[in-house]
């Protein structure tokens, strides 16, 4: 029997148990909602069942191995090695098809062992491992096994809702990170989730690469134009229909709507942005979404055609798993959709493999969530729910796509140095001015030593600040800079704007956020971490001393820019208005090695 909720649910009293003590209310916001839990029972996959899966013609499909429990994500190394991480066993499977007929030779190989093992990635024969709060790295031997792992990254947000993290190289070389929300819908207290995070390859730095992400397990960058695209969870309890799975081009330093936002900028009624940041502001500071899905199907791993396996059609597109609704009746997902793509941009998704549910919708078999290609080409696909790795192939006579080379890397190295190799910002023309401000702090002298509390290191709160009161100022700004940084030169620790004239002093510990409440209407842009506000001294441990400039200007107006603006866009806007400036220079070493990397 379908369970389903009230009809005239309040949207309040619905998500109420989802939001954080962020959230604010009293804006005359009313909606009722139709809402449905359903969850198709599960069966088991009989031969009689799997026979009936649905493919266009010429393809087949046949499991590659069964009895694997909670098979999450995998991945193929060159060699043709097939890894399948499984969150609830807590390790990593490894499995071989050396005779080529298309299944696993025997029965798998425990390669790993860590609590919640999830996220899967492979360069340089070394394979990548993420649970919840840590990445590691192992050496892949030349028989598949693995070498002791290494922890390169042991501080991750902690989880919620959303703890499957995911892994991928780019053609950057940079390794980059999947981070889900805590929750459906909420302000976040830590910055790095719901974010996708871009990472050296031996995780002693990361950014924020982009945010407002609820959920992207599955993103890939395209072979043609190096482009990466990502599918976003949608928010859930908006009814059978709403929100609906978002295709996204991922951009570095874009904002991609959730929590308030959704979908082609949709508004989601519930939450508030914090700071007075309203929420019509934050969409208009958001990217749409390219192509939408069906909602609640739940989007789970994804990977572009590379290989000469498939017909020419499919040059170019993207398959990704949909793992299947708890959120809608009738039932969405439990599927594999094709993504198909003309000249590298979206055209459409469409249902490439379906059959998992069964029984008119009211039960299934498999709900679908790795998914990558073997070293002949088949398209491997594992079932978290039966254990079972699926082989898609095609056997037909269309001509075959053509194998396409490395991923182009420009695009992603042109974000990635934006902004870098670049002088100071009272060194830039930008900042010309005919008067001096004098810049002083509590808290250190200058270039005296900055106190382990304003490192990211301890509290990392922003420091005590004070300046000289020039007489035709309408407004200060601060922009805190550090060019002794690796490999982001200057690396931006701190973009605040608008300071009123009749403020010369900041407390410690300002806000990490957009826009403050004290002093009322500064807006903090982007730093390079991806934050808002103050990000502290974070050198690496044994580094020599680095300099941190917090340079202040005088300017002659208010600055007129969205607060996801980063330095060289507020550098811009205030050319031409600097009246005054002045720096503090402090210095940092970190001599101690974290306990964790």
């Amino acid at each position: 029997m379908k369970s389903a909720l009230p009809s005239a649910l309040s949207l309040l009293a619905l998500l109420s148990a989802h939001q954080a003590a962020h959230a604010q209310q009293g804006d005359g916001t009313e909606v009722q909602i139709t809402t449905n839990v359903f969850k198709p029972n599960k069966v088991l996959p009989t031969s009689e069942r799997i026979g009936a899966l649905k493919l266009p013609d010429g393809f087949s499909v046949a499991p590659f191995a069964q009895g694997l429990g909670n098979a999450r994500i995998v991945a193929v190394s060159d060699e043709g090695f097939v890894y399948v991480s499984r969150r609830e066993e807590g390790d990593v499977l490894l499995l071989k098809d050396e005779d080529g007929d298309g299944k696993a030779d025997g029965p798998p190989v425990t390669v790993a062992n860590r609590a919640q093992a999830h996220g899967l990635a492979i360069k340089d024969k070394t394979l990548y491992l993420a649970t919840v709060k840590e990445v590691f790295s192992a050496e892949i031997k030349p028989d598949g096994t693995l070498g002791p792992l290494t922890m390169i990254i042991g501080n991750l947000p902690d989880s919620g809702q959303h703890p499957n993290r995911t892994l991928a190289f780019g053609p950057d070389g940079m390794l980059y990170i999947s981070v889900g929300s805590t929750c459906n819908a909420c302000n976040e207290s830590n910055p790095e989730n719901a974010t996708l995070l871009r990472a050296t390859p031996d995780g002693k730095s990361r950014t924020i690469f982009a945010s407002g992400l609820r959920n992207t397990i599955g993103f890939d960058w395209n072979p043609e134009t190096g482009a990466l695209w990502g599918l976003d969870h949608g928010i859930d309890l908006l009814g059978d229909e709403v929100q609906p799975e978002e295709l996204n081009r991922i951009e570095r330093g874009k904002q991609y709507g959730w929590p308030h936002v959704y979908g082609a900028g949709d508004i989601y009624p519930q939450s508030t942005p914090i700071g007075g940041v309203t929420k019509q502001q934050w969409r208009d500071q958001s990217e749409p979404m390219v192509i939408g899905y069906t909602a609640h199907a739940a989007p789970m791993q994804m990977a572009f055609l590379k290989g000469g396996s498939f017909p020419d059609d499919y040059a170019g597109d993207a398959f990704a798993t949909m793992r299947g609704s708890w959120n809608r009746n009738p039932a969405s997902g439990y599927e594999v959709v094709r993504i198909h793509f003309e000249k590298g941009e979206p055209k459409s998704m469409e249902p490439f493999l379906t059959g998992f549910l069964t029984d008119g919708g009211k039960t299934h078999f498999a709900r679908p969530v790795g998914l990558a290609f073997a070293k002949d080409g088949a398209l491997l696909v594992s079932d978290d729910t039966n254990g079972v790795l699926y082989r898609i192939a095609y056997q037909g006579s269309a001509v075959k796509a053509q194998a396409t080379g490395p991923v182009p890397a420009e695009a992603m190295t042109a974000q990635g140095k934006k902004g870098f190799d670049v002088p100071l910002a009272l060194a830039r023309p930008e900042t010309e001015a005919k008067g001096t401000l004098t810049v002083s702090s509590t808290a250190f002298e200058a270039n005296g030593d900055i106190p382990l509390r304003h490192s990211e290191y301890a509290d990392g709160v922003s420091p005590p600040l004070r300046w000289d009161r020039q007489p035709s100022a309408v407004s200060y700004a601060i922009i805190m800079e550090d060019p002794d940084s690796k490999p982001a030169k200057p690396f931006v620790h701190w973009l605040a704007w608008n300071i009123p004239a009749s403020v010369t002093s900041l407390p410690e510990g300002l806000q990490e956020q957009l826009r403050l409440r004290a002093p009322e209407g500064v807006l903090q842009g982007r730093n390079t971490a991806g934050t808002h506000g103050y990000y502290g001294p974070k050198p690496l441990a044994g580094d020599p001393a680095h300099a941190y400039h917090v340079q202040v200007l005088a300017l002659d107006t208010m600055i007129d820019l969205p607060p996801t603006a980063d330095r060289d866009q507020l550098l811009s806007a205030l050319s031409g208005h600097v009246v005054a400036k002045g720096e503090l220079v402090g210095l940092y070493a970190q001599t101690v090695q974290p306990p964790k990397p």
